[in-house]
């Protein structure tokens, strides 16, 4: 089973593509986020199933360290509709740690039958 992920940065799609690509499935981070080109994150993966984490503004500056206004995120948020309204599963990951997030994401792949690669 292939998986997008994609967010916002700073939402932790890299983090997230990491830990379950150690965990044996197929996952994939898309930076959908810095295109214009609304279906790239299906055209690039080609996704069974798509995760989609989000994040507020303060959390990504204090994660990435930056210093973002609104409007920054907002032109994320535009780049995300199409994926943000295709996705399989879509996770807050501002209060959570990053192994709250892949326990979360692990539990909804599990519920969907999801197979090891």
């Amino acid at each position: 089973m292939r998986i997008a992920i994609v967010g916002p940065c700073g939402a932790g799609k890299t983090t997230l593509e990491a830990n379950l690509t150690k965990l044996g499935y197929d996952a994939r981070a898309v930076a959908q986020e810095h295109s214009q080109v609304q279906t790239m994150w299906q055209r690039v993966t080609r996704p069974d199933v798509m995760i989609y984490l989000d994040a507020s503004l303060a959390t990504i500056n204090a994660r990435l360290k930056v210093n973002w206004e609104p409007e920054y995120l907002d032109e994320m948020n535009r780049r995300l509709t199409h994926a943000r309204a295709h996705t399989d599963f879509f996770l807050d990951t501002n209060p959570l740690t990053i192994e709250e997030v892949c326990a979360r994401v692990v539990t909804f792949l599990q519920s969907r039958c999801a197979r090891l690669t």
